[in-house]
């Protein structure tokens, strides 16, 4: 990992962790969470468009509650702010908090998701997103995605994610 890289991602996580926690306690909602699952999603090629982006995501949503299936969701994710470049083969990975394991019901990633996003890639990248939302805004994806690419791109602004669980 080049040095550009890791300062890039530890800025990210940092900005992340700040923006996030006050995302959640904003609402003056608990900020204490349950994992109930891990999401992970396969990125579409793109180009940053200097003032945003948007991409298609596929995505596999791992319940932890034993006899559960995986569900697959498909989606986008925008970012509005600096965006330049362009990225092949992104993969984001997430764990998947509510504030108790009864909350989460099948298909209860549909909805969007709001947060900050921060990423850098040259040659090889990698990124960091603070996401909170879904089910009536109760779900929030760990604090902090690592997501990684491949291509010329750097991009940090608010990002948004939409997600529609698909079914069978």
């Amino acid at each position: 990992m080049t040095r550009i890289s890791k300062l890039t991602l530890s800025t990210a996580i940092l900005a992340g962790t700040m923006f996030g926690g006050a995302a959640l306690a904003a609402d003056n909602e608990t900020v204490d969470h349950t994992e109930v699952g891990s999401l992970s999603c396969d990125v579409g090629d793109g180009s940053g468009f200097i003032v945003g982006s948007s991409r298609e995501l596929t995505c596999i949503f791992n319940p932890v509650e034993e006899g559960q299936a995986d569900e697959k969701y498909v989606g986008e994710i925008n970012r509005w702010g600096l965006d330049i470049g362009e990225t092949h083969n992104g993969q984001m990975s997430w764990l998947v908090l509510a504030p108790t394991e009864s909350e989460y019901s099948e298909g209860g990633l549909n909805g969007s998701y709001k947060g900050v996003s921060a990423e850098a890639t040259f040659g090889v990248g990698l990124g960091a997103n603070v996401m909170t939302g879904g089910s009536e805004n109760t779900l929030a994806l760990q604090p902090v995605s690592v997501n990684t690419q491949n291509g010329m791109n750097l991009a940090v602004g608010v990002g948004e994610i939409n997600l529609t669980r698909v079914e069978g």
